[in-house]
């Protein structure tokens, strides 16, 4: 990299690595569609959508060469049955019941693919409508369980990645996504975990998407702080239960065609629905723009369970580990696993700055690959900002009451490690 382009890179990472991800009122409630690849850069990504929390639609165009556009679609865009069938009929694949309320969600299963693919076609057959009730295929974890199948290629806007960076390092879960459903199935209202980004690519089928900026979820919740099941109930206008529902502003609609991708904001609440019979691809994702929000988020859940337990304190030695292992079970990770998720990604960005890239790494689907497209001035920009919640984590005072005495490095040695790399970089 000659000195100009250096010094306009690390300007750009300089200035918006400062910038706010406050949430925002967008005009006449617009989203920005994305047409060409070819004419729109990571930066751009990076500088009008992720730094900003601003939600867009990429057209079809950004996944025409995926092989389940090809492969799982029949010629009239419906989804491909029998392909499916053979491809994956003895996975056994989670189903939600979109007709049934359990807490604010719908009760989940677990059947067989070939099992829920003859209840589709059922379904289709007898009008959309079935004893057993409208019944959606969600959160199928499909890329992990068949790692060899040319399925999709993720966007290069979407590669910073940590989330399935970590966990695919220590090999527990991930955060991708196949979703199917007929016509009339739906997602609930919600937020997206830890308070994630997400993207979601229709491979075939058309969605609507009701979405509310971070914080007019608050002008939603009813007189006892609960958010609703369904923003759009009739008795969402009832002031005696939701008594600010008047101060909200109308949601963002979004109607995504085949092909197309939305990139969802993070801590956007959000309800979804498929218009037609649909497949998506879907990923939720944490990076340097968003990590904080993550941290906010955290911090608020143990709150949250704080209070909750608030009168078992004095009586139980442990309330603070006690805690800890509710807001984990609720969630699905505690202060513990937040620092080692920290640690892994920056150790992993050291290790890019001090040794390099191989040629090996960089062809594979590997965190250095993903630096390697992003640039080195990415993994500077991707420390700067856990310095920045490490220093956070590391200074709370419910952090501090845990044995840290587990954690390798310890907190305060890799901070030391991580600004010297950062000084070394920028050298």
């Amino acid at each position: 990299m000659d000195r100009a382009t250096f010094a306009c890179s690390t300007a750009f990472f300089r200035d918006y690595s400062s910038s706010s991800q406050g949430a925002f009122c967008l005009p006449g409630g617009h989203v920005d569609f994305i047409e060409k690849a070819e004419s729109f850069t990571y930066s751009d990504f990076f500088r009008d959508y992720l730094i900003p929390n601003h939600p867009c639609v990429f057209s079809a165009k950004f996944t025409e060469d995926w092989g389940s556009r090809r492969n799982w679609v029949t010629w009239d865009g419906k989804p491909n049955f029998d392909h499916l069938l053979q491809k994956f009929g003895e996975a056994v694949v989670p189903v939600a019941n979109c007709d049934v309320k359990e807490y604010n969600s719908n009760p989940k299963e677990q059947l067989p693919f070939k099992e829920y693919i003859k209840y589709w076609k059922e379904y289709i057959r007898n009008g959309y409508r079935s004893s057993r009730g409208c019944l959606y295929l969600k959160d199928w974890h499909l890329s992990r369980a068949f790692p060899a199948q040319d399925v999709y290629t993720t966007p290069v806007y979407f590669s910073s990645d940590w989330l399935n960076e970590y966990w695919d390092a220590v090999a527990v879960d991930d955060y991708r996504f196949v979703y199917m459903g007929p016509k009339g199935s739906w997602t609930p209202f919600h937020a997206d975990v830890f308070r994630s980004y997400s993207w979601s690519a229709n491979i075939c089928g058309r969605k609507k998407w009701l979405l509310y900026p971070a914080g007019q979820e608050e002008f939603l919740k009813d007189h006892h702080g609960n958010l609703p099941f369904d923003v759009t109930a009739p008795s969402l206008r009832d002031k005696s239960v939701y008594p600010r529902y008047n101060q909200s502003q109308p949601p963002v609609e979004i109607v995504q065609e085949a092909g197309e991708i939305v990139f969802i904001p993070s801590g956007w609440h959000h309800q979804v629905y498929n218009l037609e019979d649909t497949i998506s691809i879907n990923h939720n994702w944490v990076n340097g723009c968003n990590v904080a929000i993550m941290w906010c988020f955290l911090q608020d859940e143990l709150a949250a369970v704080q209070r909750e337990i608030n009168e078992w304190k004095d009586p139980v030695d442990d309330w603070h580990l006690q805690c800890q292992l509710i807001m984990k079970s609720c969630t699905g990770i505690d202060y513990k696993e937040f620092y080692n998720f920290l640690k892994v990604i920056a150790e992993n960005r050291i290790s890019v700055l001090e040794n390099g890239l191989d040629d090996e790494a960089s062809a594979k689907n590997t965190p250095k690959a993903a630096i390697s497209t992003l640039g080195m001035l990415h993994a500077v920009f991707d420390l700067k900002r856990t310095v920045k919640v490490l220093t956070s984590l590391s200074a709370n005072e419910d952090f501090k009451k845990l044995d840290l005495t587990s954690l390798s490095p310890p907190p305060e040695a890799l901070l030391h490690h991580l600004k010297a790399a950062i000084d070394t970089a920028l050298l």
